[in-house]
């Protein structure tokens, strides 16, 4: 499975973006995908999770303001972003840990 990310961009605060990671070779069978994220001179974090099933988990830091969703048709893992704030600056990358692949990573800007 290679992932291709896309989505991201400049944004103000208080903005909202949707990130898309889609998959070749299919995510229908693979039950766990992940957004992580890489602030500016950080270490990679973890943002979100979801499962084949739906289950979804997030950092303590986007809950309520993240949405993690998968379209198994489609082959799409989303990220929904809202009420964004310059702490959410970074390089997202999807992450599929299964065959530990990982996407080339989308830029989000946010400036106030």
């Amino acid at each position: 499975v290679q992932l291709q990310a896309s989505g991201g961009g400049s944004v103000q605060v208080g903005g909202s973006m949707t990130l898309s990671c889609a998959a070749s070779g299919g995510i229908s069978g693979i039950n766990v995908m992940r957004w992580y994220r890489q602030p500016p001179g950080k270490q990679r974090e973890l943002v979100a999770t979801i499962t084949r099933n739906g289950v979804t988990t997030y950092a303590d830091s986007v809950i309520g303001r993240f949405t993690i969703s998968r379209d198994n048709v489609k082959n799409v893992l989303y990220l929904q972003m809202i009420s964004l704030k310059p702490e959410d600056t970074g390089v997202y990358y999807c992450y599929q840990p299964l065959y530990d692949k990982w996407g080339q990573g989308t830029l989000v800007t946010v400036s106030s």
